[in-house]
């Protein structure tokens, strides 16, 4: 029997109508936002309610309007998931493009254009039965600790994905946002970072903390910690500060997006690196996502909760496209990078059955 949330969701991907469902990082309740008309609206200065869906370059940040949308919950129960441990299997082609990408990334540091870039690629998996919304749920049992989502518009495609990075939370004038950098595959016992890793992340944490410097007071930062998302790890870095003008929010999120996680250090110079070598559109991929002035499960006003849209798959169709990447700087190996996006994209495969 399906449930009415889960049927309403269906009814809205019949009539090409927007929507997202989606749950928070160690909830077990899902929450769903149903666009009661296809218009296209955006959000510039980040003031309204809603959902926000941004790309990973340009100003077009999508908004799902509270006004006019339906809000549905629906609390859930986690199930286990089967891990299908699948071979990492790759196209030599898409290995040999992916290195010589990396190559050139870590040329232009040692020329001194950039000190981290972020560098990614996108893989196609065929899907028999492409069923988004029974994807979402196995997203919901295996990624407890990430922000699961299921985002659809007729402008946008059909996006899901688990990410474990905050952006920003903000409630009232209170915000907290995350450093993030590293990555390795989780094993038992001590996790050991290399000096590269550890680096990455002070520059992470040094770039955040300067731009919250003219809108906040306050400013608080944990030590680095080891933080796992499902069978990756990485190291991670919480700040917190208040805002001395809530109306900056906007100001705050423009600053750090796209964040040196997704983008690199400097960010403008990675950033245009990105958007020349890349060779293909990130779209929404590491762009941004979630409640924009509204917490929708408590019906509270002036709480957003936006998260970097990491580990996220736009299906097409049969096909679902992955989008994966790393971050690189001076000490990089190519071929080492390259198996570092297979492991990354072991997290989606395992919910593809693939």
């Amino acid at each position: 029997m399906m449930s009415g949330f889960y049927q309403k969701a269906e009814e809205q991907l019949k009539n090409r109508l927007p929507f997202v469902v989606y749950s928070k990082p160690g909830e077990t309740v899902a929450v769903g936002i149903f666009q009661k008309d296809a218009s296209l609206h955006f959000t510039t200065n980040f003031k309204e309610e809603g959902f926000v869906f941004a790309p990973f370059s340009g100003g077009q940040f999508v908004l799902l309007p509270n006004e006019i949308s339906d809000v549905l919950t629906e609390d859930y129960t986690r199930i286990a998931i089967e891990n299908s441990n699948k071979s990492s299997e790759f196209d030599d082609t898409a290995k040999a493009n992916f290195e010589r990408l990396v190559q050139n990334g870590v040329d232009a540091i040692c020329k001194g254009d950039f000190k981290k870039v972020v560098l990614s690629r996108k893989e196609a998996v065929s899907l028999e039965k492409p069923s988004p919304f029974a994807l979402f749920k196995k997203l919901l049992s295996a990624y407890p600790t990430a922000f699961k989502y299921c985002f659809f518009h007729p402008e946008t495609g059909m996006w899901l994905g688990a990410t474990p990075e905050q952006l920003l939370k903000a409630s009232g004038d209170r915000i907290k946002t995350v450093a993030l950098a590293g990555t390795q595959v989780y094993h038992e016992g001590e996790i050991k970072w290399e000096n590269k890793e550890q680096e990455e992340q002070e520059f992470v944490t040094e770039f955040i903390l300067d731009g919250l410097e003219d809108y906040t007071a306050e400013k608080n930062s944990s030590k680095p910690y080891t933080f796992r998302a499902g069978n990756i790890v990485h190291i991670k870095t919480d700040i917190e500060a208040r805002l001395h003008n809530k109306q900056d929010l906007g100001k705050i999120i423009k600053m750090l997006h796209p964040t040196p996680a997704v983008c690199g250090l400097p960010k403008e110079a990675s950033r245009e690196f990105i958007l020349e070598n890349e060779g293909y559109d990130r779209e929404y991929y590491s762009g941004f996502l979630g409640e924009l002035n509204r917490d929708f499960a408590k019906d509270m006003q002036h709480n957003s909760d936006l998260f970097v849209n990491l580990r996220c798959m736009k299906l097409q169709d049969a096909t679902a496209n992955l989008f994966i990447g790393c971050g690189i700087t001076k000490d990089s190996v190519p071929e080492k990078e390259f198996f570092e996006t297979v492991n990354k994209s072991l997290t989606l495969k395992n919910i593809l059955g693939e």
